[in-house]
């Protein structure tokens, strides 16, 4: 696949992202990023029980400060860990998460693990999750509002919302 090629399936998912937002009643929620760098991403996760009385993912949604190779992964990550169980999910690698877009080149493979560790946190028991990576916000239900609720450094960010890009 060529550059040309990656660029536009990553057009094409911001173009028509899915399962972007806040999930109300969600059975778990990761955050990973810093409010320093301005690399954030959040996920949340709704689980159910299939015919095999296996706990699997229903459902996740994700929101994110973070470039257009983030939204991208996070959009096609989202469906594909859909109908997995925990395990699973946890079994796969940024690269797995990203491979619906093709092969990211070397200075965008953050973009993926910056997925693939929302994913663990909001998989991960928060006594088993590596301290440092997520970023836990108890009194913050958004990133937006992590970023003005005294959770997030004392460092002052400017958040401005992109428009979507014309069709």
């Amino acid at each position: 696949m060529n550059n040309e090629d990656l660029q536009q399936r990553i057009h094409d998912a911001i173009a028509n992202p899915k399962n972007i937002g806040e999930m109300d009643n969600a059975d778990s929620v990761g955050t990973v990023g810093s409010a320093e760098c301005g690399d954030m991403l959040r996920m949340w996760v709704k689980f159910k029980e299939d015919a095999q009385g296996r706990k699997i993912i229903d459902r996740a949604t994700f929101q994110t400060f973070g470039c257009e190779t983030a939204i991208a992964v996070a959009s096609v990550a989202t469906e594909l860990i859909a109908g997995k169980t925990v395990a699973e999910a946890l079994s796969m690698s940024g690269t797995d998460l990203a491979a619906p877009l093709g092969a990211l080149p070397p200075m965008k493979i953050h973009c993926a693990q910056l997925v693939e560790n929302a994913l663990r946190s909001a998989l991960t028991p928060q006594s088993a999750a590596p301290q440092a990576a997520p970023v836990q916000a108890p009194q913050a239900t958004t990133l937006f509002d992590q970023l003005h609720s005294g959770t997030a450094p004392e460092k002052k960010v400017k958040v401005v919302l992109k428009p979507p890009p014309s069709a």
